[in-house]
């Protein structure tokens, strides 16, 4: 398949249209798109070790990368995680919850979850993410908001939380600040970590080409590890 039928393929399913304005979306470099492509490889992060100009090898990255690869490389960000079907809706359903609201309306990040059973949504929770934090008690698990990513590095996203009656919040990157935040609102919170709260989406990219007999696959690299 060539690079620019694949190029075709991916706008056409999830729109660069949908990113929040100033994300970088799209080819890291002026690649040849006339070039055959057998495998795709999808990742959060691409590291140079990863990046050896690849033949017949479109790299696809959740993230922008930090350096431009020499292997044809293709971002999607913020349209990935806005679009029905995409990484928010992923986490929803790895966590066995139901959507019933966007969590962020203005840019259409996050969704409003309910679970569809409270009894067994933390034993799932645990079966299934490792290295969780918490702030509060996790009691009510009501109206559960979910953010794939930095939700909680956003001071602004736990206190929309409070407006929109959300009683717990689950994304990434929790920090002091927002912590201490959310004691004082009440909210309580679950912190995934960035990475492990963005792989369910990850794995849901690699559907986009379940019907073009390449060999696609999705390299699950933290940027770090636990001592």
């Amino acid at each position: 398949m060539l690079l620019k039928e694949l190029e075709t393929l991916i706008t056409s399913q999830v729109s660069p249209k949908l990113a929040i304005p100033n994300d970088f979306i799209g080819f890291m470099d002026d690649y040849d798109t006339s070039q055959n492509i057998e495998n795709i490889k999808i990742f959060m992060d691409i590291y140079p070790k990863y990046d050896n100009d690849l033949e017949k090898t479109l790299i696809l990255t959740h993230h922008k990368p930090l350096f431009t690869p020499k292997t044809p490389t293709y971002v999607l960000h913020s349209n990935w995680d806005v679009i029905n079907g995409g990484s928010n809706d992923a986490l929803a359903k790895s966590l066995d919850l139901k959507v019933v609201d966007v969590f962020d309306k203005n840019l259409g990040i996050g969704r409003i979850c309910e679970p569809e059973d409270k009894n067994s949504f933390l034993d799932n929770l645990k079966s299934r993410f490792k290295e969780i934090r918490m702030v509060g008690e996790l009691n009510k698990l009501n109206r559960i908001g979910i953010i794939s990513g930095f939700g909680l590095k956003n001071p602004n996203y736990v206190r929309l939380a409070k407006d929109r009656n959300v009683d717990t919040l689950i994304s990434g990157d929790l920090t002091q600040e927002t912590a201490v935040l959310a004691i004082n609102e009440g909210i309580s919170l679950i912190d995934l970590g960035h990475h492990n709260s963005e792989v369910p989406g990850l794995l849901k990219l690699k559907e986009l080409f379940k019907d073009c007999n390449l060999n696609v696959e999705v390299v699950n690299q933290p940027p770090w590890e636990s001592l």
